[in-house]
């Protein structure tokens, strides 16, 4: 029976003891990372071996957003800007929305060819001054209106290609003021700015097939559980934002949450995630993961089936050549403003 857990593993290829993990565990799907990325025929070897492993269609998650976050890179991929590059290199919205979702339409490209079939993106959270800078120009905008623009068209762009969007950190991580891979943020804005700022762009894109929580307290909603551990979060992100897709938490051993692994899952499951998220690919905390999931079976299983049915069948046409050759120029303001320097193994 599929579990409602999504693991990540330690290396480029799979070991004995990891492929023999995966077929007892069934998880419902996997994640990659840097450190499992070397080149196209190795990546596309993993991930087929990944899918063998278990008895249903797994999809495999990676986060490819560009600018710091990007799990394949030159020389056998594109490197991709951030998500703010696409304002600062167009005159008005319509402009940037078009390259926006044009660059998405190529990472989906790029990741179609190797087998990865879900990428983590758009982020749809929206900075304010002052906040934590692990979104920074991760973000589209610093407009809650233009953020949602913006990631539509990224999330049409990935969905055109054949891979599905998740659309993060739901319901937005935003006015943050730490790291959540580190420290517990806690957010004292009011209900009204909250669902004013925060809340819209997920809200407008509340059609989209998946959400990843965010390890964030909002205390005017729930002063004592970040979302993903929140029933009261939650049900507000299915009640009042119209959430209706599968709902997977970020990664469990993410610092701001509390307790051991098999208690995290467990909260994040019983709050109300579908599906949790582990990234690390550390065999002992998979198990405690594993020890704390529960079996994808009634309702977490209808999201996730149609979460699955939302990928397209046939991609749309695409000349990779021209359209990467019109996205650089379409880039080229913000490439000739600011010299990116190189990628890291940024969080996402």
């Amino acid at each position: 029976m599929t579990r409602a857990i999504i693991l990540g593993c330690s290396g480029p290829r799979l070991t004995p003891a990891e492929t023999e993990f995966f077929a007892e565990a069934q998880p419902f799907g996997f994640i990659l990372f840097r450190r499992n990325v070397e080149d196209p025929v190795q990546l596309a070897e993993l991930v087929a071996a990944l899918r063998a492993c278990v008895e249903h269609e797994a999809p495999v998650l990676i986060d490819q957003e560009g600018g710091r976050v990007q799990r394949m890179i030159p020389p056998h991929w594109t490197r991709y800007p951030p998500g703010a590059a696409y304002l600062k290199s167009s005159n008005d919205l319509a402009g940037a929305r078009e390259t926006a979702r044009l660059g998405a339409r190529l990472m989906a490209h790029d990741l179609h060819a190797v087998g990865i079939d879900v990428d983590c993106l758009p982020v749809l959270d929206v900075p304010i001054p002052g906040a934590h800078d692990i979104i920074g120009d991760r973000a589209y905008a610093s407009d809650p209106e233009q953020v949602a623009v913006l990631g539509r068209a990224a999330a049409e762009g990935l969905m055109a290609g054949g891979v599905l969007p998740v659309i993060k950190h739901i319901p937005g991580h935003g006015r943050a003021l730490a790291d959540s891979h580190h420290d517990l943020p806690v957010v004292n804005a009011d209900r009204a700015h909250l669902e004013a700022w925060d809340f819209m762009p997920f809200r407008a894109l509340s059609d989209m097939p998946i959400a990843m929580t965010a390890h964030v307290v909002y205390a005017a909603l729930d002063p004592e559980e970040p979302a993903t551990t929140s029933r009261i979060v939650l049900d507000m992100v299915r009640d009042e934002l119209g959430y209706q897709g599968l709902i997977v938490s970020d990664d469990l051993s993410m610092k701001a949450l509390k307790g051991d692994l098999e208690h995290r899952a467990t909260s994040a499951l019983k709050a109300g995630c579908d599906v949790v998220l582990h990234c690390n690919g550390d065999m002992a905390e998979m198990q405690a993961v594993l020890a704390g999931s529960k079996k994808l079976k009634g309702k977490r299983r209808k999201r996730a089936e149609a979460a699955m049915a939302r990928r397209v069948q046939l991609a749309e046409p695409l000349d990779v050549m021209e359209g990467r050759a019109r996205f650089d120029r379409l880039m080229t303001p913000y490439l000739e403003a600011k010299a990116g320097p190189d990628v890291g193994e940024a969080q996402g």
